[in-house]
């Protein structure tokens, strides 16, 4: 993806404000969800909603632990190669991504909220990957 960590996007998506716009008109599911999410109501974690990153606005974002979560409607599963795509950009920036379908969250919400916490928990434990780790062999010690 090119972009730093923090979120980077590019200037197209932030000239036309898209994620203002898709703020204002998020899904039933994505409010239910921003309603659990919000106000660091999970771990304490600050998330952002409709946070731009590169090319494509992520639906929530917690930077301090580069989680993403992202949830997806019917339309969804006719570009399911998109954004498998897009999950791997993702995850090659360092970022977890948790995807959930609306139903999901709109009728199971606490095994949502209970999944998200889980996930938090082990990323906890592990320690961040180095954003640029040496190259086979090099650091090596003798």
């Amino acid at each position: 993806m090119g972009y730093s960590m923090l979120g980077q996007t590019n200037k197209k998506i932030r000239s036309g404000k898209l994620q203002r716009t898709l703020r204002k008109e998020m899904t039933d599911a994505e409010q239910a969800l921003w309603r659990i999410l919000r106000g660091c109501q999970v771990s304490g974690l600050k998330f952002r909603r409709q946070h731009p990153f590169g090319d494509c606005i992520l639906d929530f974002v917690c930077l301090e632990n580069r989680l993403v979560i992202e949830v997806d409607g019917g339309q969804h599963a006719e570009r399911a190669e998109y954004d498998l795509t897009r999950t791997q950009k993702l995850q090659t920036a360092g970022f977890h991504v948790l995807r959930f379908w609306n139903n999901e969250v709109l009728n199971e919400i606490e095994a949502v909220q209970e999944r998200i916490w889980l996930t938090v928990c082990e990323l906890r434990k592990k320690p961040h990957p180095h954003p640029d780790p040496p190259l086979e062999g090099e650091g090596d010690k003798e």
